[in-house]
């Protein structure tokens, strides 16, 4: 009898589980667009970072700004936020609604912006006692904590704003074409601003961009009574392209001087860097061609060049992507990162140009530099050492090159170095881990956990996600993929499937973290009975210079050969009905999409190609020209790339869907191809978003992906629509 009660007690227990599973919701369409930013989203650890000394930590503790020693337990709560709001409003006049994004400039002063405001803050005293504004219309705002100043664009020129000064213009363009204080080489090569404060403040340097050359390509906006013409400059594959200068300003004697930089007008000037003494700066200076880099130091008295440390040549292509960096203790030394030996590694330099050492030395990318600790004796960093889907922390010794892996537990780690070297604020995730984020030690042990997050969408039902890879064919690598299958998974079923594909360089969609990096628009798709396959093929990030550079002059061979590889998988399973297989992509996406339905006819039944290239002498010379070259210089890769030469190869239902206003890849590509399928005879559907950029967001996204996913359905659910 007793034996019996528990196995009846097992079952209730069992069946309540499987009940209570089974009344839990697969996803909406809004939760799954919207949801990760809202409701859904992972918890986190707000404004968490070390202050400028020690090792002790600063963070939002829900209305409160909190100070703690991670290894002591102390806890300082500093102010509130409605104290903060109380200090803005009295010596400002400005208000607050929520926490600003906290700086700290040093161990006592905090800084922050408000809208056009930039104040420092004495925490211990809790007053303000620098404000700074930039009038309402500037842009691209850089502030200098050691100085309190604000470098800012308006218009085409650039301005200086300091405490109780009157704002400075240093630059006076009118002509049309000319741009200064911007980010140029449309944010190619690692470039994400137009100013570089020097260490100290005491020089600002800055960029200025003549696009007088650059041809004007039109953009329609129809939100006016009379649509409005917008001309941008779209410097495309083989036309004229940008000058790019570099001037410097010195606070001190109220001067401004050019970095002079001969060469050929169409050269580039990336990866600024100043010394710490701020008596040189450092630009790693690339050819048009793309395939010759100079690093080189100029002397910011005089403007010219002191000299070229080193150089790298490419075949394929070099692209810098990070500046010098200095040793804090040692200023006589840099690291420097480079793919030149098959990998992206750190090297160890001295300001002659004379290389000391490899510093990471492998077969495998470093990712991420954290910094410097034991004077200079130690170097941290991310790698993806143990696998490309993983990322880990390590340390180097700069003496001896011995390093120690810190992270343990598999996923995607990254690190934040304290600023005594001796914590590391680790935050990872895995496959079945939202987040994890707690301080080691310089030695990699455990110290204090800050949190573990929940699962979010534990109250609602997701497939199940598989990261796995597929074996090697003929001189083919291993391909690494992401599977999800249905929610309520019936192996005796057959199901239709979506490949979702992007591609392109400097992508990674595949990684151990929290749900293999999947979009929860595929959690959406697979409640709605789909299968759903990510492979990263050549082209992409993570796996080294070859395997990413392999598609330089020929775009669209060995990433569709790979995919295919992944189609010819996901056809082998018994679950996958053959018939039923879609595809679906954005941007280089929509370029794979296109690609693996015209050239592989047949297979896909259907295929949804968002803000697609489809010709890539339509595309900007910066990026196209580094894969592609000139068209003149490669008219066969050209040629072989131009998917209007493909469109007699359509079978099966395909739908493109640009933004009218895309000043990326412009409107032009879905437009002229859409021509091609006309003249050949050609059914396609097409949509626009007529005032939507590059990318669809915000709320319209649901639109898109409400779109997206009916396109499925009407042609992969048997025709028949799924029940919302």
């Amino acid at each position: 009898m007793k034996l019996y009660r528990l196995i009846l007690a097992a079952l209730l227990s069992l069946f309540s589980l499987v009940f209570s599973v089974a009344q839990k919701p697969v996803l909406s369409l809004e939760d799954a667009i919207v949801g990760p930013y809202t409701k859904f989203r992972i918890p986190t650890v707000r404004g968490l970072q070390w202050l400028p000394e020690g090792h002790v930590l600063s963070r939002i503790s829900w209305d409160s700004l909190v100070v703690e020693d991670p290894v002591k337990g102390k806890k300082t709560l500093l102010f509130t936020l409605d104290e903060l709001k109380l200090e803005l409003k009295l010596v400002t006049g400005d208000s607050l609604s929520s926490w600003p994004s906290i700086h700290w400039k040093d161990g006592n002063t905090i800084w922050f912006s408000q809208d056009t405001t930039w104040v420092q803050m004495d925490v211990e005293k809790r007053k303000i006692v620098s404000v700074v504004r930039i009038p309402r219309g500037g842009q691209h705002a850089d502030y200098c904590a050691g100085n309190s100043a604000v470098a800012f664009a308006r218009g085409q020129n650039i301005y200086l704003s300091e405490p109780g000064k009157k704002i400075r213009q240093l630059s006076f363009d009118s002509l049309p074409g000319f741009v200064n204080g911007q980010a140029v080489s449309r944010n190619e090569f690692g470039i994400t601003q137009g100013t570089f404060w020097s260490p100290n403040g005491n020089y600002l340097a800055w960029y200025r961009k003549d696009e007088s050359r650059v041809t004007l390509y039109p953009l329609v906006d129809i939100r006016h009574r009379v649509a409005r013409l917008k001309n941008i400059r779209y410097p495309m594959a083989g036309m004229e392209s940008e000058e790019i200068h570099l001037f410097v300003y010195d606070r001190k004697n109220n001067t401004t001087r050019e970095i002079i930089t001969p060469g050929p007008y169409d050269q580039y000037l990336t990866n600024i860097a100043w010394s710490p003494d701020e008596k040189y700066i450092f630009i790693a200076v690339l050819n048009r061609e793309q395939d010759h880099m100079w690093l080189n130091r100029y002397d910011v008295e005089t403007g010219k060049k002191d000299r070229t440390l080193f150089e790298e040549e490419d075949s394929h292509y070099v692209e810098p992507l990070h500046p010098v960096r200095f040793l804090p203790e040692h200023p006589g030394e840099f690291i420097w990162q480079s793919c030149r030996e098959g990998n992206n590694q750190v090297f160890l330099y001295d300001t002659s140009g004379r290389m000391i050492r490899n510093l990471t030395p492998g077969e495998y990318d470093v990712t991420d530099v954290l910094g410097f600790a034991n004077h200079d004796n130690y170097m941290y960093y991310v790698s993806a050492e143990v696998s490309p889907l993983q990322r880990h922390i390590y340390r180097v010794d700069l003496k001896n090159g011995k390093k120690k892996r810190l992270t343990l537990v598999h996923g995607t780690h990254q690190g934040i170095l304290s600023s005594d070297g001796n914590y590391l604020i680790d935050r990872y995730s895995n496959l079945q881990t939202p987040r994890v984020i707690e301080i080691i030690s310089a030695e990699g042990k455990p110290v204090k956990r800050l949190l573990t997050a929940r699962d979010p969408w534990r109250d609602r039902r997701l497939g199940r996600v598989i990261l796995d890879s597929l074996p090697a064919e003929g001189d083919s690598p291993v391909l690494y993929y992401r599977l999800i299958k249905p929610v309520n998974f019936d192996p005796s079923k057959k199901y239709p499937a979506v490949v979702y594909v992007y591609g392109g360089p400097h992508s990674q969609l595949v990684t151990d973290s929290w749900l293999g990096q999947s979009r929860m628009w595929q959690h959406y798709m697979a409640g709605q009975g789909y299968v759903s396959l990510t492979l990263d093929n050549r082209g992409t990030a993570g796996r080294g210079f070859d395997f990413e550079s392999c598609i330089h002059g020929h775009l669209g061979d060995f990433e569709v050969k790979d995919q295919m590889r992944g189609v010819k998988y996901l056809k082998s399973l018994p679950y996958v009905d053959t018939a039923r297989i879609g595809v679906h992509g954005w941007s280089y996406g929509g370029f794979m999409t296109l690609s693996m339905m015209l050239k592989n006819p047949g297979v896909f039944k259907a295929g949804v190609a968002g803000g697609p290239v489809t010709d890539w002498k339509y595309y900007e010379v910066m990026y196209g020209e580094r894969y592609m070259d000139r068209p003149r210089e490669n008219p066969e890769g050209y040629a072989e790339a131009d998917l209007k030469n493909y469109v007699d190869g359509l079978k099966g239902h395909l739908l493109m869907i640009h933004g009218a206003m895309d000043s990326t890849v412009v409107w032009q590509h879905s437009l002229t191809l859409l021509r091609a399928f006309i003249s050949h005879g050609r059914q396609v559907d097409y949509f626009v978003y007529p005032t939507h950029p590059h990318n669809v967001r915000g709320y319209d996204r649901i639109h898109l992906m409400r779109k997206v996913s009916d396109y499925f359905d009407e042609y992969l659910k048997d025709q028949m629509k799924s029940s919302r």
